[in-house]
């Protein structure tokens, strides 16, 4: 993983993020995946921009997400570009779903827990602050199942 500057060629954003920094920087992450190895370099690469740094990404799916996620160092927005997605955010407790079609966005405050379902082939273009997400597992497909905190014992 290394972060490209200067990059002068079209980038694929399902392969290769961005990472918008301070001094309105905006670098490739080529090399980047989910591999705990790889997002532990890209979080030292970037440390220096600390709640400000943002990660631009397109993702593509079908089905319902596998985990929730928090981003407690800034908002993330979530804009649909192609199919349909719903995204379910805990809200003291109680799941709020908002579906989004093609060129509809979400804001995600920072701080609380969301998960994105995706109804038949579905991209989105997420803009996440990424220092100190957090991820715990979602193991039914109800999301109500799981909306709320987690309790102490079922923390990471």
């Amino acid at each position: 993983m290394r972060l490209v500057h200067n990059e002068r060629n079209a980038m694929d954003l399902r392969k290769t993020p961005v990472h918008l920094g301070l001094g309105s920087r905006a670098k490739p992450v080529e090399g980047f995946t989910w591999d705990p190895e790889v997002l532990q370099s890209y979080s030292a690469a970037v440390a220096a921009d600390g709640a400000e740094g943002r990660m631009v990404m397109i993702f593509d799916g079908d089905g319902p997400g596998d985990h929730w996620e928090s981003h407690p160092a800034g908002d993330e927005l979530v804009v649909c570009l192609t199919g349909s997605v719903t995204v379910t955010r805990d809200v003291d407790g109680l799941p709020d779903r908002v579906l989004l079609g093609p060129g509809e966005a979400i804001i995600n405050p920072a701080g609380v827990w969301h998960v994105v379902d995706m109804a038949g082939p579905t991209s989105i273009l997420s803009i996440t602050a990424t220092l100190g997400t957090d991820h715990r597992p979602r193991t039914g497909t109800d999301p109500t199942e799981h909306v709320g905190t987690p309790k102490p014992e079922e923390a990471p």
